[in-house]
């Protein structure tokens, strides 16, 4: 067992049979949702939801609950799980992307056409799941994560090669364009699982573990290497992605300021081994780190069974653990 699975098991573990069963329930709905839409778009996205990963959005909504006795849960935790899926189909097109997670992407299987319709169904089914239960304030928070991520998107594009962007704007980058849906499926958990009053606060835990998160994701872009990642090694430097450790290898190596928009695979892996010798991977993870630090403080304030707090911390160091 490698360290990604013990940490998954160490989650469940401490969430209790209940988010093992939400788990497979949302799993099960996943898989019915990309039915009866026409044979191109069930395979395209079928795929895209089979390739899945650890589903940690839905964990965080369950987790972030209390319990499993409302049934608007798996709703939630599916609708999470179809808009992030979505952003990943839509990204692959924008970055005209070869692979995902070492799989081939609807981009690359069926062209732009049928890759940005299956990101489009995916979408939509996101907020029919959510719409469904019938909680304004449910389908507003899942809206406002949605539009931080068009938002935050917009941002990435905007600062492709560019050589001055700062810290603060890479930051704001994060929190809008990965950090909104972690910090929003926290906030479902605590509306439909009985802790509405905590919503806020399980919304900035979510967040601060989203920033660790993409951050430490932008950290092994650089590092690699490609059987980890599931792409090659430099793939955000070609696309003209401005990263944190760009942004810190170029405070420390003035040459890297410019960089080619015709960078091959190998200019690529080159540029990577610059960057990581200035020392700037050690230094991103650092920041990563705070951020893991004050989502596992942001818990201690608050009024949480023993077992879902372990659980929750147990979240935020399995991102760490990730990228060991």
């Amino acid at each position: 067992m490698n360290t990604a699975q013990a940490q998954l098991g160490a989650v469940l573990a401490a969430g209790g049979p209940e988010l093992t069963r939400l788990l497979e329930r949302t799993e099960a709905r996943l898989g019915e949702v990309a039915e009866g839409h026409g044979e191109e778009l069930a395979r395209h996205s079928g795929a895209t939801l089979s390739a899945g990963g650890k589903r940690l959005r839905p964990m965080l909504v369950f987790l972030c609950a209390n319990g499993d006795g409302d049934g608007r849960l798996v709703a939630a935790g599916a609708a999470v799980e179809l808009l992030h899926m979505a952003t990943l189909v839509h990204d692959d097109v924008l970055d005209r992307a070869p692979l995902r997670r070492g799989r081939a992407t609807v981009f690359a299987e069926g062209g732009r056409l049928p890759a940005t319709a299956t990101g489009d169904l995916l979408f939509s089914r996101a907020f029919a799941e959510l719409a469904s239960t019938g909680s304004p304030d449910a389908v507003r928070a899942l809206s406002e994560a949605s539009s931080a991520l068009a938002r935050g998107e917009l941002m990435q594009r905007a600062d492709a090669w560019q050589p001055d962007v700062t810290r603060e704007r890479y930051l704001e980058r994060c929190r809008l364009k990965t950090a909104s849906l972690f910090a929003a499926s926290c906030r479902l958990g605590a509306l439909f699982g009985g802790r509405p009053a905590m919503a806020d606060a399980l919304g900035r835990f979510g967040e601060c573990v989203g920033l660790a998160f993409q951050m430490l994701d932008d950290v092994l872009d650089v590092s690699g290497p490609q059987e980890r990642t599931g792409k090659p090694r430099g793939t955000d430097l070609r696309d003209g992605t401005v990263t944190l450790p760009l942004i810190l290898a170029r405070e420390r190596d003035p040459t890297l300021v410019e960089l080619d928009p015709r960078l091959t695979a190998a200019d690529a892996e080159s540029v990577c081994d610059r960057i990581a010798a200035t020392g700037a991977l050690e230094t991103a993870r650092e920041q990563a780190l705070t951020h893991v630090a004050e989502a596992k403080r942001s818990l201690a304030q608050l009024d949480l069974p023993a077992q879902r707090r372990e659980a929750l911390e147990l979240v935020a160091d399995g991102v760490v653990e990730r990228y060991a």
